[in-house]
């Protein structure tokens, strides 16, 4: 037998994972007017903030663009690549930013800091209208390739930028793809941090015990995030509201009983692209016609989970 079996099957062994959670009896949120779905939208704002030579990076990006990247020899801009980004921030981010508009619908952005350096246009915007912000990090980078200072230093820089840019730090903070063993560690170490959404896990938040303190998570989703666009698992605005609905139509129906939270991740560079627009804004009128829903922002929801579910712990 290898030594991984042996260990896997000694159950005196500390395992760093929770694989219960809440199990069949999750708390009830309670959300605002006793709401059967808490829908939230966020808006990933990268662009500029992506691995490019042009940054000192020995590659250039290569995912969540119109073509898979890494065509060119390392060390060698994809000036084609770069400019599918820069439709993002130049195009995409005002049509999804008119969509919420015009509605009425908060969104939540996750928020490179690099990125809004770069884009004082869209900084200005989100502190203008007190948009919710989430660190999304220092600039699109993953931090499991950190050493444990490098990733301290590139908290405390990113919340540093973000007062500066958007006028406040974030409540917020999510990792690209995935946290490393640090971060949430680092985080609760840092202070000043309502919640984290490194989780992919549930449905509702929960609580984890770090460094002895009791830590918020607001479970994220790719689900329904329109990064499965570039995977090729959906072609048109029409896929893309259908699968939203299926998900919604069933949340929503669950949520007799036990209501739940649904997370919509957006790209701009993506969605923002008229045709999955147009799936998008189906999509928000179709909620928009339903009662019993919480639109909301992810603080929104951290804040209710604070005040109404301080002892709801899964440790």
């Amino acid at each position: 037998m290898s030594s991984q079996g042996s260990n896997a099957q000694n159950m005196n062994t500390p395992f760093p994972r929770d694989l219960v959670g809440y199990g069949a009896t999750p708390p009830n949120p309670k959300w605002p007017g006793n709401a059967r779905l808490a829908v939230q939208f966020v808006v990933n704002i990268e662009e500029g903030a992506e691995y490019t030579p042009a940054d000192g990076d020995p590659q250039a990006e290569k995912g969540l663009a119109e073509v898979p990247g890494g065509r060119l020899p390392a060390g060698h801009r994809d000036l084609a690549f770069e400019s599918m980004y820069e439709y993002g921030s130049r195009v995409g981010i005002w049509r999804l930013l008119r969509l919420f508009r015009d509605r009425g619908v908060p969104w939540t952005a996750f928020a490179c800091a690099v990125a809004l350096e770069r884009n004082p246009m869209i900084a200005e915007f989100i502190r203008d209208n007190a948009i919710d912000v989430v660190c999304h990090g220092w600039r699109w980078e993953e931090p499991f390739r950190l050493s444990e200072e490098e990733e301290r230093e590139r908290i405390a820089r990113s919340v540093e930028s973000l007062k500066r840019t958007v006028g406040r730090a974030p409540e917020g903070w999510y990792c690209r793809y995935g946290a490393s063993e640090n971060t949430r560690r680092l985080l609760v170490e840092h202070g000043g941090f309502l919640y984290d959404s490194d989780s992919y896990n549930d449905e509702v938040p929960f609580w984890v015990t770090v460094l002895g303190k009791e830590h918020l998570v607001v479970p994220y989703a790719f689900s329904t995030n329109d990064s499965r666009f570039s995977g090729g698992g959906m072609v048109t605005g029409e896929q893309y509201f259908t699968m939203l609905r299926e998900a919604f139509d069933y949340l929503y129906e669950e949520g007799k009983v036990s209501p739940r939270m649904m997370s919509i991740g957006l790209h701009a560079r993506i969605t923002g692209h008229p045709m999955r627009a147009h799936g998008l804004r189906r999509f928000l009128d179709y909620v928009l016609a339903h009662e019993s829903v919480w639109i909301c922002t992810r603080s929104e929801i951290a804040h209710h989970w604070h005040r109404h579910h301080r002892r709801t712990a899964c440790l």
